[in-house]
């Protein structure tokens, strides 16, 4: 059999001699008799499509296949159908299941059924996101000293920080914790109420905060004001105090500059300071959380976390 099989001139029409089709049947017919050990596996007979070309193929062609002639009804209307129907004839997917008959879907409602499969899966995952915490925390405890709290934990531990204890982010360097204790030999305090109430407490822990950011570089200007002070009875039945302060550093770009005009101030770094204090052994313990501003909007569920869980601890003599 040939690579293409065309209609020979034994059949109920013939060709055109001077049409392509059969000028191409008749060369390819030429090649395969030449070559008698050309693969038949590769036989392919002409899509009826061709043979059904009114330019190639006179009036009175039959398929090869079916010998009937092709279709000459014009596209229209069918006969008992209205236009509506045929549209929604041929919008419609078959949607066949091996377990079940074969079954005409809208094209419209497939499409919504897979839009709306993909949604709720996507929102499946986006609630196990949601469920899980946004940081991981590790707990610190002193037991020496008495004290305990939870920090996140890919921050890291800086020895010789002049705290009792400090963690920074390894990636925000002005994010850190400390906890800073007062002497045991110099304080007697029995409750953190000592310290007066809340917003007393907040004006001390600010005016602590000034003093050890004083500079003396010519043209450093402080901003600091209190934000809130509060208190709460922990699970522990202790009371702590929290204050959260804001600090702001302005500098000038030329502080030697003689004329006013080319001091031009402009500002160093915006942070807020965040302290709970809690008094246990006759000592004043204080929790402390420095954050740029910025840092603190997107992170303070967790910075607030870590706050709560700062206890202190009854160490035995």
């Amino acid at each position: 059999m040939s690579m293409f099989s065309f209609p020979n001139s034994n059949s109920s029409h013939k060709l055109r001699d001077n049409d392509p089709v059969s000028v191409a049947s008749t060369r390819l017919n030429q090649h395969n008799q030449q070559d008698s050990n050309f693969p038949a596996t590769l036989s392919i007979r002409l899509p009826w499509l061709l043979c059904s070309n009114p330019l190639y193929f006179p009036h009175n062609a039959r398929s090869p296949v079916t010998g009937k002639p092709p279709s000459r009804r014009r596209p229209g209307p069918s006969p008992g159908r209205s236009p509506h129907q045929i549209f929604a004839a041929r919008s419609a997917v078959a949607v066949t299941n091996p377990l079940t008959e074969v079954t005409q879907l809208p094209r419209r409602n497939a499409m919504a059924i897979m839009l709306s499969s993909f949604i709720f899966s996507q929102a499946g995952s986006y609630d196990n996101a949601l469920a899980q915490p946004s940081v991981l925390f590790r707990e610190y405890l002193d037991t020496f000293d008495g004290y305990l709290f939870n920090y996140p934990q890919n921050w890291i531990q800086v020895r010789g920080a002049g705290a009792d204890i400090f963690f920074r982010d390894p990636f925000v360097l002005d994010e850190n914790l400390s906890v800073e204790l007062s002497s045991p030999s110099s304080s007697r305090y029995k409750s953190v109420e000592d310290l007066g109430p809340p917003e007393n407490a907040g004006q001390k822990v600010l005016k602590q905060y000034l003093t050890e950011f004083m500079s003396t570089r010519l043209g450093v200007r402080r901003e600091s004001s209190i934000l809130s002070t509060s208190s709460r009875v922990a699970d522990d039945g202790r009371l702590y105090y929290q204050v959260e302060v804001n600090i702001k550093s302005y500098a000038n770009n030329n502080e030697l500059a003689v004329m006013p005009q080319d001091r031009i101030a402009r500002q160093e770094w915006d942070r807020r300071y965040l302290s709970v204090l809690g008094v246990e052994n006759n000592r004043l313990y204080e929790l402390r959380l420095q954050t740029p501003e910025n840092v603190f909007v997107e992170e303070e569920n967790d910075l607030r976390r870590v706050m709560d869980s700062f206890r202190v601890l009854k160490v035995s003599a």
